[in-house]
């Protein structure tokens, strides 16, 4: 079978190429993708090219298939694997294998395996390590976004805090606690307010701050201060861009009452916010470093003086596991959580080269891709102007302004339709 592929063969080297598929075998699985989402990881990917850790041959002779946040449809199943997966399933992807303690990875390290792609064959270690997941979910994008979401997850997951006199860490975010997102209004940290809020543990406070006005304005649109209020959580909106750096983790912990924070997550790989975020702990306190450096000399400057006598400490995670991509997909199955809210521009995987590669540089938040169509990357807000010459672009602007302005699973179900 021919499959269209955004394949890597070196650095900044991403081209969208047909070429030929071998026949499966008997404990492999064919699929079709039918959507699949931009990670700023892939990026990172593309700058490291040969170098990125997760690559393990010469890719400018057998190049790999980009993309790990995806979803689509299961065509054809290997016998060994038939008593558990059909053809017709819809699937979501656990890209971070672990198989064998190998770092190998979905979007990384295969030739014929990718997100995007038109159809890819899914390796027997993917089966094994139970990182095929069916879901009934909505649309398609929801299990694409299913892997990001599962990210946040497993941060949340990977905090802790301790009792006095104990060394037990109990696990997860400080139940009715004061929690701080640290540069989040962009797509992940979107996607954390919203777990945070409606994931089963809300914060008694949550203080989200940024340094673009327009991007927290989104934000407030997105998750109002009075809904919050229902979850037990008092939202906070704070642009930190006139701020003296020294001065801003004081202001910050005046929104609770002077004390420090018991959860800081910091959305950026920048030295002063990780700073901040290390001075607005407080006893017990812990910080995630969720961002990802592409330096791998970053480091920061941090108060040993409060490590030892207030218990502060620090975690970081990259990916989620299989248990948190489950809970991602109940989550959305169950309405608690829109990852709708990341998403800020469509497009078709002609453009998904350049839109990767070009990627730190485009506004907005998720840019997700339909693997099966062609369109420009194309921003939801500017689907009523082009609508003024295609009607198709019409119906998609009233599609997603009858849904606050996400996209949906009637807005997808629509696009495949009037695309294909």
């Amino acid at each position: 079978m021919k499959t269209t592929a955004m394949r890597m063969y070196g650095a900044m080297d991403a081209r969208v190429e047909e070429f030929e598929l071998p026949e499966i075998r008997e404990d492999e699985i064919l699929v079709k993708v039918v959507s699949d989402s931009i990670c700023m990881s892939t990026y990172k990917t593309l700058v490291l090219g040969q170098k990125h850790r997760r690559i393990f041959h010469d890719i400018s002779k057998r190049p790999v298939i980009l993309g790990h946040e995806f979803a689509g449809d299961i065509l054809k199943v290997g016998a060994k694997l038939a008593d558990r997966f059909q053809p017709g399933m819809r699937y979501a992807i656990q890209p971070a294998l672990n198989y064998n303690g190998s770092i190998a990875a979905i979007g990384y390290s295969y030739e014929y395996l990718g997100g995007a792609c038109t159809y890819c064959i899914l390796a027997p270690e993917v089966m094994i390590q139970d990182c095929l997941l069916v879901y009934e979910g909505d649309g398609y994008y929801q299990g694409s976004l299913a892997e990001p979401v599962s990210c946040l997850i497993g941060a949340f997951h990977a905090s802790y805090h301790t009792k006095t006199g104990s060394y037990v860490h109990e696990m997860g975010t400080k139940q009715d606690g004061a929690m701080a997102l640290l540069g989040a209004a962009g797509p992940m940290g979107l996607g954390a307010i919203d777990y945070a809020i409606h994931g089963g543990r809300p914060p008694r406070l949550l203080v989200v701050t940024d340094i673009n006005e327009e991007r927290l304005e989104r934000a407030r649109q997105l998750f109002s201060v009075e809904e919050a209020a229902t979850q037990g959580t008092r939202l906070v909106f704070v642009n930190t861009s006139d701020r003296e750096s020294e001065d801003i983790a004081a202001m910050l912990k005046q929104y609770n009452d002077g004390n420090g924070f018991d959860d800081v997550f910091v959305f950026a790989p920048v030295t002063s916010v990780v700073e901040t975020g290390a001075k607005m702990l407080g006893k017990d306190g812990c910080l995630n470093f969720f961002a990802g450096p592409t330096d791998t000399q970053f480091s920061s400057w941090i108060n040993m003086y409060d490590v030892h006598y207030n218990g502060t400490h620090f975690v970081g995670t990259s990916g989620g596991n299989t248990e948190d991509m489950r809970e991602a997909l109940a989550l959305c199955a169950e309405k608690k959580i829109n990852p709708a809210v990341m998403i800020t521009h469509i497009g078709g995987l002609d453009c998904c080269a350049e839109a990767t590669k070009n990627l730190p540089q485009l506004p907005g938040g998720k840019k997700l891709i339909y693997t099966h169509i062609q369109m420009p990357l194309t921003a939801i807000e500017d689907f009523a102007a082009l609508g003024e010459t295609d009607e198709r672009f019409a119906r998609l602007a009233q599609i997603c302004n009858e849904n606050n302005g996400l996209w949906s699973a009637e807005a997808e179900a629509y696009l495949l339709e009037a695309w294909a």
